[in-house]
């Protein structure tokens, strides 16, 4: 997708390590391609790994501008936007350990109202400065037809965005399934516990780090009732942040399900109204959730 550029190349990115991805970046800027990235600061600070320093170093003698977002909540995005119209997004870093290891999803849209809106929230970061709740609130093109399908894209901290999750998932009429690398945030968790009671079947994986901590949504739901809950089974990390509703929408980004992605992060979500896209982030659950019911044996 890189190589494609041909004027310019965004990068909003919070881990970074991932060799081939600095190959493309700095392949583009030898084309004469604008290239920029925002990072966070404590990546770029993180002096003792050294194959994040050599990325850095590598785009600092390319040339190519990069900044960090100077403050403790994180710039979490992890989204490139080729040329004003193609952009990727997910919950995939830039790492090795995110391509090879974690389990995680990407996907690539060609569209230029989609790509308008995170070229705007890539420069109130980058040219503007701001980040999380000081950045001007508003997107350009919150709700998108996309090939006929209804897409909805929101960033936080400024849009609210874990209201417009619980709104979804308060839609759900059969099945509400999840994959969270964390979730803490007790709103959302009290909407999944809701819908259970209105007759809804509610099943997700948890990345088992973290899940044992009072703070999880994972001890909560179990005793709220919702038994269909489940601790991964990657050796690595689960990292994906996904719900599916009733096998129609899916809600995924950056966004962790907690407090700090709502009210204080750099985050990116879509929420795409899809039916076949459904069916493709449902057949990664299946599989995770196989995974997490017959983990494989630690050596």
């Amino acid at each position: 997708m890189m190589d494609k550029a041909t004027k310019t190349l965004d990068v909003a990115d919070y881990d970074f390590d991932l060799a081939n991805v600095v190959d493309a970046m700095v392949r583009a800027k030898q084309r004469g391609v604008q290239v920029r990235m925002v990072t966070d600061s404590d990546t770029l600070n993180n002096v003792k790994n050294k194959p994040v320093q050599d990325a850095f170093a590598r785009l600092k003698q390319a040339n190519i501008p990069f900044y960090g977002d100077e403050r403790s909540p994180i710039m979490h995005n992890k989204f490139t936007v080729v040329d004003n119209k193609l952009i990727s997004t997910g919950s995939m870093n830039y790492t090795d350990g995110d391509a090879y290891h974690l389990n995680n999803n990407l996907i690539i849209i060609n569209n230029a109202q989609l790509a308008q809106n995170y070229t705007t929230e890539f420069e109130k970061m980058f040219v503007k400065k701001t980040f999380g709740p000081n950045k001007a609130k508003g997107v350009p093109n919150p709700v998108l037809d996309i090939g006929g399908v209804k897409v909805e894209n929101y960033f936080s901290a400024e849009d609210g965005v874990a209201a417009k999750v619980m709104d979804t998932l308060k839609s759900a009429k059969q099945s509400i399934y999840f994959m969270a690398f964390s979730f803490t945030h007790n709103g959302l968790t009290q909407t999944l516990v809701e819908r259970q009671t209105a007759g809804v079947k509610i099943g997700g994986v948890f990345e088992t780090t973290g899940s044992s901590t009072p703070f999880s949504a994972f001890g909560k739901l179990k005793k709220a009732g919702v038994q269909e809950v489940y601790t991964d089974g990657n050796p690595w990390v689960m990292h994906h942040k996904v719900f599916i509703v009733d096998e129609q929408i899916v809600v995924f980004g950056s966004f962790n399900f907690s407090d700090n992605a709502d009210k204080a992060n750099d985050e990116n979500l879509l929420i795409v109204h899809d039916p076949n896209m459904a069916k493709a982030f449902k057949a990664e659950y299946d599989r995770v959730l196989a995974l997490a019911k017959n983990p494989p044996t630690k050596k």
